[in-house]
């Protein structure tokens, strides 16, 4: 059975016990049996922008922004995979293309705008008028939670909007957050000036506040508030803010992830560790090369310094996790919100296209192949193995162990986790 025809005969989806996932054919057939994933962990990498597909991990025949000539903006070279290329900028990754599958045809129909594409690639969904979908690393807060106690099971390292929110979910699928890994969580580390002493200090005045608001307005009135200063005092305490020292990791190891976003992805292998669900590293550096991922006229000229960096911390994330034993538990999923045409603009960039474009895929304990599914040769379409968003989703939540057929509930109103996608099989 091929994949086209897998999808034409499954209709729903439904959890088979704890040996993996059951997809019931609507022609009366048997089901489909379709296993669960390895992964514990994720850490999702967001390329805020638009990374061009043609010019990383789906490389074409060799173009000329000059003289308009459409086509990749580097060279291509092989990896381990046989037959599978990336770009010349991409070295390291290539040396371990055999534990990533570059998935070349993911595609939506969000286009123009950066807002919306990025919520889709967040959500599964397009804007809703009238519901506010949850994030991927919110589904899967929910549905898990943390690997151990006292710890967040959701971390955002970068800019946080609606988009990576918990939605109709609610607050306790939301989100730490962190805008650098030297400041550390926002709102949970303490001033300087705030000694131990002076910190016990103030809690006992708080505890003292709250047991005369107890006898005045009744045991259960703080419940929710108590529940909320307890987290926060955990997280803001020694123990967890211990995991953001990264100066206590080896200067080898340090160095080799390289700069500010190597760095938030060795601080994610540490959350991990520490037993945090999921984890987006954001990587939209916009002052290396002028605009990040959103490479118009002028940011294409500096595009290969983003592309080198994102190599050197990926390629060292899973060697590292490798060492760790943890690559087979952790999923790294490399995200953007919509692929780059293979022509040029008339800056010499490239504008947006979402009818194609590559999400990578390591580690999870999946059957990797390097790459998966086939643009056609400019890279505007897919011509084999179509992977729709809700697909993507799918594969993500079936590898983490998240029935993909399962119902979310916005209050009585059901809605389907995925809008029905089907996981990529092959990679199982």
């Amino acid at each position: 059975m091929n994949r086209r025809q897998f999808i034409q005969t499954t209709s729903g989806l439904a959890l088979a016990g704890t040996g993996g996932f059951s997809f019931a054919r609507d022609t009366g057939g048997k089901p489909v049996h379709f296993p669960k994933g390895k992964a514990e962990h994720c850490i999702h990498i967001w390329l805020g922008g638009g990374a061009a597909q043609v010019d990383t991990w789906d490389p074409k025949t060799l173009g000329d922004a000059k003289a308009k000539k459409a086509g990749s903006y580097y060279p291509a070279i092989d990896t381990v995979m046989p037959g599978v290329q990336v770009c010349e900028h991409l070295s390291g990754c290539a040396k371990a293309m055999n534990h990533i599958t570059a998935v070349r045809t993911v595609n939506h129909d969000v286009i123009d705008e950066h807002a919306a594409a990025s919520n889709r690639m967040h959500t599964g969904r397009n804007v809703s008028g009238t519901t506010v979908y949850p994030s991927l690393g919110s589904i899967v807060a929910a549905e898990r939670g943390a690997t151990a106690k006292g710890v967040p099971a959701y971390v955002v390292i970068g800019y946080p909007n609606f988009s990576r929110g918990p939605g109709f979910l609610g607050s306790k699928a939301g989100f730490l957050y962190l805008l650098d890994t030297d400041a550390g969580p926002a709102g949970l580390k303490r001033p300087t000036r705030i000694t131990s002493s002076r910190q016990s200090r103030r809690e006992a005045l708080l505890e003292r506040m709250r047991e005369s608001a107890r006898k005045v307005r009744g045991e259960n009135t703080l419940a929710g508030y108590d529940d909320v200063l307890q987290e926060s005092l955990r997280l803001s305490g020694p123990k967890f803010m211990q995991v953001f020292d990264l100066k206590s990791e080896k200067a080898d190891l340090r160095n080799s992830y390289g700069g500010e976003f190597g760095q938030r992805c060795l601080l994610a292998r540490r959350l991990i560790q520490r037993g945090v669900r999921f984890i987006e590293v954001s990587h939209n550096m916009n002052f290396v090369n002028g605009t990040g991922w959103d490479t118009h006229n002028d940011g294409q000229l500096k595009q290969h310094i983003l592309i080198q960096e994102l190599d050197k911390a990926m390629s060292t994330l899973i060697a590292d996790l490798k060492t760790h034993n943890l690559l087979d538990k952790t999923l790294i999923v490399v995200n953007t919100e919509f692929g780059r045409p293979s022509s040029f603009d008339g800056g010499g960039g490239r504008n947006h296209q979402g009818s194609a474009f590559s999400v990578v895929l390591a580690g999870g304990g999946l059957r990797h192949r390097g790459a998966w599914g086939v643009t056609d040769e400019l890279s505007k379409k897919p011509i084999k193995d179509s992977c729709g968003v809700p697909d993507l989703f799918a594969t993500i939540l079936a590898d983490l162990g998240i029935n993909p057929g399962k119902e979310l509930f916005d209050g009585d109103r059901p809605v389907p986790i995925t809008d029905m996608g089907v996981p990529i099989k092959e990679l199982f």
